[in-house]
């Protein structure tokens, strides 16, 4: 007689799984909740955005386990318990126990708690934020495909390099040697057959990346950690498009400089802001090395809004400018703890730009969960345009 389960519309998803799979996929679900927290220290370390991109990083993970009764540690210990006795919701039955190592003239004796150490590669972090951002990929303009150098296979030869001996190639041409012999031998060396790499051309697509950052005296540590997680998550989708990314560092005051990466995050300045001179100076580098009909080209640019009021007429020039010329142009604004109520100067050159149809998008930064949010606007919009 066969046996059936009944389900119902309430019964939870993961109860039609096994026990086993139930704990696979609730650790995989708090590995998962581990990373994100863990997130800002991807970025903690100098050259984040051109090092290696196979490189590791180590997330602590609390170590799981299944609920269980556990007794009193000491049966004489008084104890206070809820019933049906009188009481009240909020009332506090018990005062909680201290923390360890809280325990004062000493490092305590309580019961600690075990983290395990993972390794992951931040490609597949950065695999699992895109899978449940659910970002679109970026289109690169149809016509900025070069030619670019490869090596590929193409054919055999009965010479080459052992390592690239086919086997499988040849056994066929002893088998074929040994059908028409009266007497033959195994293999010889006329069997052999070696992969030949031939190098070709083949279309490539590349884009380049500018990012640029007000280092001004107004600009605080704080600013510069959001602006520098937001560069690092936006290239990361950037290269998962293009098969080369270059990448650039502006930094200006009133004046603007070339930086390499390690630089561009620790330099500072003081005095006034004038944007303009980030923009002049990115839109001579477009010019002169990264043609746009073959390059995709990317601006992002983080300050805390704040521009010199002179300045504006110039940085609206080569703004649209830039705009017209790039993929993309995204603003950033890092405002740490809490929103503005008031346009700034920044803001209001983005918005006029955009309302004219440009690609170009502006968004706030007060903490690092708007990240997700600032990248999810600029991919989303960029696939729009």
């Amino acid at each position: 007689m066969a046996n059936f389960i009944t389900m119902s519309a309430e019964t939870p998803w993961y109860d039609l799984f096994s026990r086993g799979s139930r704990d696979w996929l609730r650790h995989n679900q708090k590995v998962r909740d581990a990373v994100q927290q863990n997130l800002p220290n991807l970025v903690a370390g100098p050259d984040v955005m051109t090092g290696a991109q196979d490189r590791t990083v180590q997330v602590p993970v609390h170590l799981l386990e299944h609920a269980r009764f556990r007794l009193a540690d000491s049966w004489n210990k008084p104890q206070s318990a809820a019933g049906q006795g009188k009481g009240k919701p909020g009332d506090v039955l018990r005062q909680a126990d201290p923390s360890p190592g809280e325990e004062s003239g000493g490092g305590g004796n309580n019961e600690g708690e075990v983290k395990l150490m993972l390794e992951f590669k931040v490609d597949d972090i950065i695999d699992w934020l895109w899978e449940e951002l659910q970002l679109p990929d970026l289109k690169p303009r149809h016509n900025t495909a070069i030619e670019d150098d490869s090596m590929v296979r193409e054919g055999w030869d009965k010479h080459g390099a052992r390592a690239r001996l086919d086997r499988r190639r040849t056994v066929k041409e002893a088998v074929k040697r040994r059908a028409i012999q009266e007497n033959p031998v195994p293999f010889t060396n006329e069997d052999l057959r070696f992969r030949q790499l031939v190098q070709r051309r083949k279309p490539a697509t590349n884009a380049v990346v500018l990012f640029a950052l007000d280092v001004s005296a107004s600009m605080t540590e704080a600013e510069r950690k959001l602006a520098k997680s937001f560069f690092f998550f936006v290239l990361q989708g950037i290269r998962r498009r293009y098969a080369k990314v270059e990448t650039r560092f502006i930094a200006h005051t009133t004046q603007a400089w070339e930086f390499s990466e390690s630089e561009f995050f620790n330099v500072s300045g003081t005095g006034g802001t004038g944007a303009s001179t980030a923009f002049k100076l990115a839109l001579e580098m477009i010019e002169k090395e990264y043609d746009p009909a073959r390059y995709n080209g990317y601006l992002f640019y983080a300050s805390d809004g704040e521009n010199f009021t002179e300045d504006r007429p110039a940085a609206t020039d080569y703004l649209n400018t830039l705009a017209g010329l790039l993929n993309f142009v995204g603003y950033v604004e890092t405002v740490p703890g809490t929103h503005r109520t008031t346009e700034t100067e920044m803001k209001a050159i983005c918005h006029e730009i955009e309302h004219a149809g440009a690609p170009i998008s502006a968004c706030d930064l007060t903490r690092h969960d708007d990240v997700w949010q600032a990248i999810r606007k600029f991919f989303i919009k960029q696939q729009a345009e």
